[in-house]
């Protein structure tokens, strides 16, 4: 009788045993997706990143903490240019002295254009995004706004870039500069900015320039000579460290510190994210890897 009882025990806990096994390996395969990496820690104040396909938020830290943005600002400056009616990409611009001024006088950072050059249009986009030129988002805005003198020209594109943000109903993004070099009132949040980004990347010829490592551009002389430029070299060096990266841009400033708006695409999909005031070059790099890898371990 004992035996019996003892077999039953010992049925019934096997029973057990197989059942709470089989439940727990269920919710090891349900849960592993979402266990297999965890959230990482990040050096910068704010960080953003989503799923570029729906927008769905993979990662966030103070993602609508309003910061500075640095030359990350030069997307919104590429974007308004890309969307302009009837753009002629080939149209030549004739650089001016007051651009190559600004940069001196801001210690800017430059795509070295020499005054008196005509420059296409496209090539003033790569000088814009590889180098961050700050001197070819002068001579963009220039450009493209519209007024009798510079200053209003400026002026009227700079609204062009607010315009675009409210178009995308940004609440926390507002530009006063066409290159960062903002005078206390240029800002953005780590959501708002990849929001910007996702839709720059729309552009198909956004999308070649801004996962382009280099660029040489023949510019016309004064004379009507060709002058080949020193080569630009994209400032986003996650494009060499990165597998499948495809952009976007880099930033930086005493105020802004060191900032990245980043996205890769493996497979079928496509993390895009931003990180501002991060700690250095190397670190704002090492922040957007840890989330592209965890976004895309969340997508799996």
């Amino acid at each position: 009788m004992k035996t019996g009882i003892q077999a039953n025990r010992l049925r019934r806990a096997a029973a057990v045993a197989l059942t709470t096994g089989a439940v727990l390996a269920a919710g090891a395969l349900t849960a592993a997706p979402a266990q297999a990496v965890a959230t990482p820690s990040i050096a910068a104040k704010g960080g953003y990143a989503m799923n570029n396909a729906n927008g769905s938020t993979l990662f966030a830290k103070k993602a609508d903490t309003r910061l500075s943005t640095g030359s990350t600002t030069k997307i919104m400056t590429a974007k308004v240019v890309l969307a302009q009616r009837n753009l002629n990409l080939n149209a030549k611009v004739t650089i001016q002295k007051a651009y190559s001024d600004y940069v001196v006088r801001n210690n800017a950072s430059q795509a070295h254009l020499i005054v008196g050059d005509k420059v296409t249009v496209r090539q003033l986009l790569y000088g814009l995004m590889l180098p961050s030129g700050c001197d070819a988002a002068y001579a963009l805005a220039d450009k493209f706004g519209s007024g009798k003198t510079r200053d209003a020209r400026v002026k009227s594109f700079v609204g062009k870039m607010n315009a675009a943000a409210k178009d995308l109903k940004l609440k926390n993004t507002h530009f006063d500069s066409f290159d960062g070099i903002g005078r206390g009132n240029n800002y953005s949040t780590p959501r708002d900015l990849t929001k910007i980004a996702s839709s720059a990347m729309r552009n198909s010829t956004f999308r070649s320039i801004v996962k382009t490592k280099s660029y040489r551009a023949k510019t016309i002389t004064r004379t009507g000579s060709t002058r080949t430029m020193a080569t630009w070299t994209n400032t986003n060096t996650l494009l060499g460290s990165y597998r499948g990266a495809i952009g976007v841009k880099t930033g930086s400033g005493p105020e802004a510190k060191y900032c990245l708006v980043f996205a890769a695409t493996k497979g079928n999909k496509t993390v895009i994210g931003t990180v501002l005031a991060s700690t250095s070059v190397n670190q704002r790099a090492t922040d957007a890897t840890r989330i592209l890898n965890y976004g895309f371990a969340r997508l799996h």
